[in-house]
């Protein structure tokens, strides 16, 4: 570690197919945008990515790094059974990987295979609307997308690999799932798609915990108009969830701090 607190981590990209490395890239950004925009718990929560070509592995955060300083050498390379394939050099700190993360993302990844990325948060207002009985509202548009999201019930720390069946039930197909007294999760056949998905679901609690702090009535909404709203967030009726974004964001994040490549 250097005067200015900076891990020094040795390249992976030699280790690496060009796929990889490219997987690898992404998800540090992806790391960096969820802090960037109030999603991130310190070196709580992770989010992985499926290493293209390598049936099986997944790249999730070394447990005990913070969200603004992962790069794409940082992330470690693990099998659905939780064997580390491959990490970097991290020194005196022998980093690892959070257990939590690996039961959450390798039931996810075994069991959706077109998924190539999971985003886990405890951002304030995930946890917020998670620990209300009447959960996400379509009050907002943004919200209307997650009018059939589904929910999963608090069992504890997630440290027990008997509650993947019941979290990929409560997840089914869809792209966003509410764990309830806990969080958010959401997944997307890209990177850039599952952030889109996140970012969504985050202005989608905010606004209805700011609507909800007014003590005025809620808006509703006919159900009809809901429902057709809904369809028309569903895939295949527009381009796929943030092909456009994501290009522009990872400019973004070049123009602030390009170091997520390394």
């Amino acid at each position: 570690m250097n005067a200015k607190g900076t891990l020094q981590i040795e390249s992976m990209q030699a280790r690496c197919t060009p796929e990889e490395w490219e997987a690898r890239v992404d998800l540090a950004a992806c790391y960096r945008l969820v802090h960037l925009y109030g999603m991130s718990d310190m070196m709580a929560n992770h989010i992985s990515a499926r290493v293209p070509g390598e049936e099986g592995a997944f790249l999730i955060n070394a447990y005990g790094m913070m969200y603004e300083e992962i790069t794409a050498s940082s992330l470690i390379k693990v099998d659905l059974a939780g064997k580390i394939l491959a990490r970097p050099d991290f020194g005196d700190l022998n980093y690892g990987i959070n257990k939590a993360g690996y039961v959450i993302h390798s039931a996810v990844h075994e069991a959706r295979p077109e998924v190539a990325c999971v985003i886990h948060t405890h951002s304030w207002a995930s946890m917020a609307v998670s620990s209300l009985a009447c959960g996400l509202l379509p009050i907002t548009q943004t919200a209307m997308r997650f009018l059939h999201i589904g929910y999963h019930d608090y069992q504890g720390v997630v440290l027990d690999t008997a509650e993947q069946a019941s979290l990929l039930q409560d997840l089914g197909r869809g792209e966003a799932l509410i764990l309830r007294n806990h969080g958010a999760l959401t997944v997307g056949n890209t990177v850039g798609e599952a952030f889109n998905w996140m970012h969504r679901l985050e202005l989608a609690c905010r606004s209805q915990l700011a609507a909800m702090a007014t003590h005025s009535p809620l808006q509703a909404v006919p159900q009809a108009v809901l429902q057709e709203t809904w369809s028309n967030y569903q895939p295949g009726t527009r381009r796929p969830y943030g092909k456009m974004e994501w290009p522009a964001l990872l400019r973004k994040l070049d123009r602030m701090d390009p170091s997520f490549r390394n």
